[in-house]
């Protein structure tokens, strides 16, 4: 099943947001141009390597650095041949969970973990509202994460959404103390983005959230839901420990990927 970042829907989304993007037989390929220094090429979770045509992007782009992520963990010892060192660090998460939005509700309910079952109940009277004004809802994530993490700008909130369209659900609490970002494209859902500040973790509203965001998917025919990663201990990073645990206890199968691969090109101007 192709992933996000192969789709189209993905590469009008980074065109939009300044990236150039390049396709050939089905495989999109980014660049991202840097005055004065050349351009950084990255390919994630293809189908297909074409190293040829990736050489030859890196010299009409004039580039200092490629980094590919692959889909197939064989693929990675063709890039090894062609001179691409594994990273220590990757661009997507190298392990997610995946769940099986085929089943039923039901089924879908019983494969939760008794802690999911229990704060669903107890949330069950939490009102979840979609978004009216990206503003406000990019305001709160802000307010919930601080300085800890990247909050996308007001501009790529509002271009998820024209592109998208109404292939995303953008949820929240009322008083804004909790919030996620669902998108679908084909059979495939992601939960993209989240945040909860320590208001809405002491009331489990993030279990009300992303439960309302699987049956949305499962309502418009997405097949898998994708949860965009959890803690992988070849790459660890124990700040992810905490979400890994909530994750995981929706169920689901996990899903490991080789991590990036990275070339530095001389093809710069």
């Amino acid at each position: 099943m192709i992933d996000l970042r192969q789709t189209s829907e993905y590469a009008n989304y980074l065109r939009k947001i300044g990236w150039l993007v390049k396709r050939k037989d089905c495989i999109n390929y980014f660049v991202r141009k840097f005055p004065l220094i050349g351009s950084f090429i990255k390919i994630q979770r293809p189908e297909k390597i074409d190293i040829q045509f990736i050489e030859q992007l890196a010299k009409n782009y004039h580039s200092f650095q490629i980094a590919i992520e692959p889909n197939l963990a064989e693929q990675s010892s063709l890039l090894e041949k062609h001179g691409f060192k594994a990273s220590k660090s990757s661009y997507l998460p190298t392990k997610t969970l995946q769940v099986d939005l085929t089943k039923d509700k039901n089924e879908l309910f019983n494969q939760l973990k008794k802690d999911a079952k229990s704060s669903l109940n107890k949330t069950k009277d939490l009102k979840i509202y979609e978004i009216e004004k990206v503003d406000k809802f990019r305001e709160s994530w802000k307010e919930a994460v601080g300085f800890r993490r990247h909050v996308p700008s007001k501009d790529e909130l509002q271009t998820i959404i024209e592109v998208f369209k109404e292939k995303n659900l953008f949820l929240v609490t009322p008083d804004g103390s909790a919030g996620a970002i669902f998108l679908k494209v084909d059979d495939k859902a992601y939960y993209w983005q989240a945040f909860t500040n320590k208001k809405a973790r002491k009331e489990l509203a993030q279990y009300k959230i992303l439960w309302s965001g699987i049956l949305w998917a499962k309502n418009r025919g997405a097949k898998i839901l994708d949860f965009e990663g959890i803690y992988d201990k070849r790459f660890p990073n124990k700040s992810w420990l905490g979400f890994t645990h909530f994750k995981k206890s929706f169920g689901g199968v996990e899903i490991e990927y080789p991590g990036a691969f990275v070339k530095l090109s001389f093809n710069i101007l």
